[in-house]
């Protein structure tokens, strides 16, 4: 009789609402154990219940800004599961669209801190983790954004730390390479979640008009995810964008 593998291990930062939500349930309807993470235990406890294998997901509190807290967050994976195979950094936040000289520098850090520096200390703890299992190495996904390719009005902070999570995804396929450690991202542009519903209304565009704008369901984007991380892992997908067809991307300005 062959022996039957254990499910492989995903973790999702920001897993409580939005594009996090979907993507873990998608990952968990496709045979993964899933740990959710985030700042507040009920959307966690809400997302599990929704899913279709419950006893395959655990939710595990952490805030990504924090270093000792995503500390904690790989050692309770590792001293549970032994491994990591997938993470899906996903958390991130939005900023006020304000003209940039009116963007009060805290919320500059905010967005440094949570879009980028959360990142970047996920991917740390997933590497030494990915590196030091057997059988070595994982895939680690991306949350980017259309805005790491062409900014909206008003978004300083928003478009630099998308800009800087593609110099991320870059540095970390490269050093990554030699340990079977797969990183690629996913670029969204206007999936339907609470954090879009200003785009149905009108946003201001390029040429200073307000309009409203496409959106597409979030079950794409948690398709493409799913995808991209059953890949094996001699196989990356290092940049996707999924979009609805009728936003102002192409052309933007």
């Amino acid at each position: 009789m062959s022996e039957t593998k254990p499910p492989k291990v995903a973790l999702v930062t920001g897993a409580g609402s939005g594009i996090g939500r979907a993507c873990a349930l998608a990952l968990n309807a496709a045979g993964w154990t899933v740990v959710l993470s985030g700042r507040r235990q009920a959307p966690l406890d809400a997302v599990i219940g929704e899913m279709s294998c419950a006893e395959r997901a655990s939710a595990v509190l952490c805030d990504v800004c924090d270093e000792s807290s995503v500390q904690a967050l790989f050692e309770d994976i590792a001293g549970r599961f032994g491994r990591l195979d997938l993470l899906f950094n996903n958390a991130g936040v939005f900023t006020a669209g304000v003209p940039l000289e009116d963007l009060p520098a805290a919320a500059w850090r905010a967005a440094v801190d949570t879009n980028l520096t959360g990142a970047f200390l996920c991917t740390q703890q997933a590497f030494r983790l990915m590196k030091a299992q057997h059988p070595r190495g994982g895939r680690i996904i991306n949350n980017g954004s259309i805005s790491a390719h062409t900014p909206r009005p008003n978004s300083v902070a928003y478009t630099a730390t998308k800009h800087a999570m593609t110099g991320l995804t870059k540095a970390a396929a490269l050093d990554g390479r030699a340990f079977d450690i797969a990183v690629g991202q996913i670029d969204i542009g206007n999936a339907a979640t609470d954090m879009t519903t200003a785009m149905a209304q009108g946003m201001l565009q390029a040429d200073g008009s307000v309009r409203s704008e496409a959106r597409m369901d979030v079950q794409h984007v948690a398709d493409a995810v799913v995808h991209m991380a059953g890949l094996p892992l001699n196989a990356n997908v290092l940049f996707m964008t999924v979009m609805a067809t009728g936003m102002p991307f192409v052309g933007r300005g």
